[in-house]
């Protein structure tokens, strides 16, 4: 409702674009690789702190313009306390690197590295970077959750995943 200025008052309707159906449900069609992608995704978030995680799975999903993931990973990280601030800038942080951490640009900009790979390689001075900010173990850690997140992003975009229905911390 909206209160105009000589206090009447008037409801407004708003009709949004119908949502698209999903084109495939692949896990249901395809459940040993949904599993063994569950697998993986508990693998490589191992060792890694969750609020950088969060952070990369969002970013790489942006990228990706996977709405569902985007959904997903926004909403846990609100959930596990993460700033609407910190998330809202995120697809601009190279102009908002007061936001994070030189540990977290590192990882956002190997993360936007390893999604992107336009240039066929991952350049010298981004996983110099990395490198400089994580363990290798860490830094091992690291590459898998980007490249688990991307692999995610594929199913979640080829398949049409609609967001909106998730709710934080379903999928844990």
């Amino acid at each position: 409702m909206t209160t105009l200025p000589d206090d009447t008052t008037t409801t407004a309707t708003v009709e949004y674009a119908a949502e698209q159906p999903a084109r495939l449900e692949w896990a249901k069609h395809a459940p040993e690789v949904y599993k063994a992608m569950i697998r993986l995704e508990t693998a490589a978030r191992q060792g890694l702190d969750h609020t950088l995680y969060e952070l990369v799975k969002i970013r790489a999903s942006q990228i990706n313009h996977c709405a569902f993931c985007i959904d997903m990973h926004t909403k846990d990280a609100l959930a596990d306390g993460e700033s609407v601030e910190r998330i809202v800038q995120l697809s601009a942080w190279e102009e908002s690197r007061h936001f994070y951490t030189e540990k977290e640009l590192a990882a956002l900009e190997l993360t936007e590295a390893v999604t992107v790979l336009t240039d066929g390689f991952v350049p010298d001075e981004v996983y110099a970077k990395a490198a400089h900010h994580f363990e290798e173990a860490e830094l091992a850690q690291l590459i898998a959750a980007i490249t688990v997140i991307n692999a995610w992003n594929r199913f979640g975009v080829t398949c049409r995943m609609a967001p909106g229905h998730y709710q934080p911390g379903q999928y844990k």
